[in-house]
């Protein structure tokens, strides 16, 4: 796992990121996994799956990205928005 920086909002409710070898994203709040980013194929493009690891729902919208990476920080604020923060 690699500790990458997290977005302001995360910090500033005590959020971390972790990225694991099979390309995923780990939200993690009070050091714990609440969440799991993947960006995921869709459309010719990708998407962001963003699963709560506590009881394994999905949470994401189905919006559509250029890139992996536009997927996890569009995933990131799709749960930015569903938090409520």
């Amino acid at each position: 796992m690699v500790t990458e920086n997290p977005t302001d909002w995360l910090a500033r409710h005590g959020g971390e990121l972790r990225s694991l070898l099979d390309a995923s994203t780990l939200v993690l709040l009070d050091g714990s996994p609440q969440y799991k980013l993947v960006a995921v194929p869709a459309k010719g493009k990708f998407t962001c799956a963003i699963t709560q690891m506590v009881n394994g729902r999905r949470i994401d919208k189905g919006v559509v990205y250029p890139d992996a990476s536009s997927a996890i920080a569009g995933g990131l604020d799709e749960l930015r928005q569903d938090l409520g923060w």
